[in-house]
């Protein structure tokens, strides 16, 4: 994983005034792409109240490859970790449900009555 250089040498657009070329992680898999390895060239900066501002790495579209498919082995440890954490850790059952990480565990076991 890449990540922007320190010491602010980065050019920072502000959100929405991005040039046309550049886009950020969510963008390149909406157009089944991905960064590739290239490093970050510029980021996007939302401001917020009361806080920092919201920051966004950009990438360039044209040194992005292709999202890579998905094989049957990805597919099935893909079902495994998800089968995961349906599983309540302190009763050892399928929830059937993903478990909330603020719980730790299925609601019954979270809040006994």
């Amino acid at each position: 994983m890449t990540t922007a250089p320190v010491g602010g040498s980065l050019p920072v657009y502000r959100w929405r005034f991005a040039p046309d070329g550049l886009a950020t992680r969510r963008q390149l898999r909406a157009m089944g792409l991905r960064p590739g390895g290239q490093d970050v060239v510029a980021e996007v900066q939302r401001p917020r109240r009361r806080r920092g501002p919201l920051v966004a790495y950009l990438y360039r579209i044209d040194c992005a490859k292709p999202v890579r498919p998905m094989t049957p082995g990805r597919w099935a440890a893909l079902a495994r970790a998800n089968r995961a954490r349906r599983i309540c850790p302190t009763c050892r059952r399928d929830a059937g449900y993903v478990i909330p990480t603020s719980l730790g565990a299925c609601v019954p076991c979270a809040s006994p009555r």
